[in-house]
């Protein structure tokens, strides 16, 4: 088992004996190895909203990554990957050959950078350089590294631990080091274990399949949040109303057919992307049980009370601790009042 969280997350890890040399890369004809800060070579594919650019490597044979103890960047790495080409994963030490051949895909291991052959390690960058994994690697190649920093609020953590190790991350994140332990999770755990004990694992295999199903899902949550930050972009409203001994604002999500599966998916960050998360106060956002509409606090902020409501003819659900509240009501002006009125003083 992994004994220590940095086991679990990474800290750095050195190519065996050093085979891979810069010398090694110019003499093959590749150029120097790619600056850490030169753009990444890319072929467009297409377009979503208005923000991205999803982009897709060329086909290739298989995933290499490195042997012994597993950590969350390759992991998380390889399964982006599996999400868009069903091959096998080898954990090997790269030889000079996977380096140089475009159709193996080298991941966290080889001490190169560059895109074009498929090699996405890190652990040549200079010590100073923003941390940055294969994960992170990975994502900017396929055009996706903005959002997923955006919407994913583990990944920056995530760089954090594998390139400047428990100390300083804790210290980055103004809390004690003896905290990381303690969000340890045993399905981190596992698999992570469970991935350092294999040679090479190809479709079928149930860690395979349990890692093509976490790199499937990560892709479609952020293809998806971004399109549903443009289409709240284009719906919603923002309400600003006085009560409670100061202006409140609040946002509206209108009801739209065919409506989400979840209508207050998303709504935290356009706030966010908004940068008025110290400003807003509740949300107001359809109903999916019914045909009226969902109130709640925006953060738990305190400035809502919605028991203040309960007594209201149009609403059917009104929770104890006050941070949510449902409504038959549809019409704006109503909704208004209801707000107002749950404003605290």
């Amino acid at each position: 088992m992994f004994s220590s969280f940095s086991q679990i997350c990474g800290g750095g890890r050195q190519l065996s004996g050093g085979v891979v040399k810069e010398e090694w890369c110019r003499k093959k004809g590749n150029g120097p190895m790619q600056n850490p800060d030169d753009p990444v070579p890319t072929t467009k594919l297409g377009t979503l909203g208005k923000h991205v650019t999803f982009l897709a490597m060329s086909d290739i044979d298989y995933l290499l990554t490195h042997p012994g103890s597993s950590h969350k960047d390759e992991f998380l790495a390889c399964c982006v990957l599996l999400a868009q080409h069903s091959v096998r994963i080898e954990r090997r030490e790269p030889t000079l050959e996977d380096l140089a051949n475009p159709d193996i895909c080298v991941l966290d291991v080889g001490h190169q950078h560059d895109s074009s052959l498929k090699n996405f390690d890190h652990h040549q960058f200079p010590k100073e350089h923003p941390p940055t994994c294969s994960l992170s690697l990975v994502l900017q190649h396929l055009g996706l590294y903005e959002d997923a920093r955006e919407f994913c609020e583990w990944l920056e953590p995530a760089e954090w631990f594998d390139c400047r190790g428990p100390n300083s991350t804790a210290k980055w994140l103004g809390v004690e080091r003896d905290l990381l332990n303690k969000l340890n999770s045993p399905i981190d755990v596992t698999l992570l274990r469970r991935f350092s004990l294999v040679q090479v694992l190809s479709p079928g295999e149930p860690l395979w399949e349990i890692m093509h199903m976490i790199g499937t899902d990560l892709l479609e949550y952020v293809k998806s949040l971004r399109a549903r930050l443009d289409f709240i972009g284009q719906h919603a409203e923002f309400w600003t109303l006085e009560g409670g001994g100061s202006p409140a604002l609040f946002l509206f999500l209108p009801r739209t057919e065919p409506m989400p599966d979840e209508p207050s998916s998303g709504l935290d960050q356009f706030i966010e992307s908004r940068g008025l998360t110290e400003a807003v106060v509740g949300l107001i956002y359809p109903d999916r049980r019914g045909a009226g509409y969902g109130l709640s606090r925006f953060r738990d902020n305190a400035r809502l009370d919605f028991t203040k409501i309960a007594g209201n003819e149009t609403v059917h659900f009104a929770h104890a601790r006050g941070f949510v509240a449902k409504t038959s009501a549809t019409d704006a002006g109503l909704l208004k009042d209801l707000l107002v009125k749950s404003l605290v003083l």
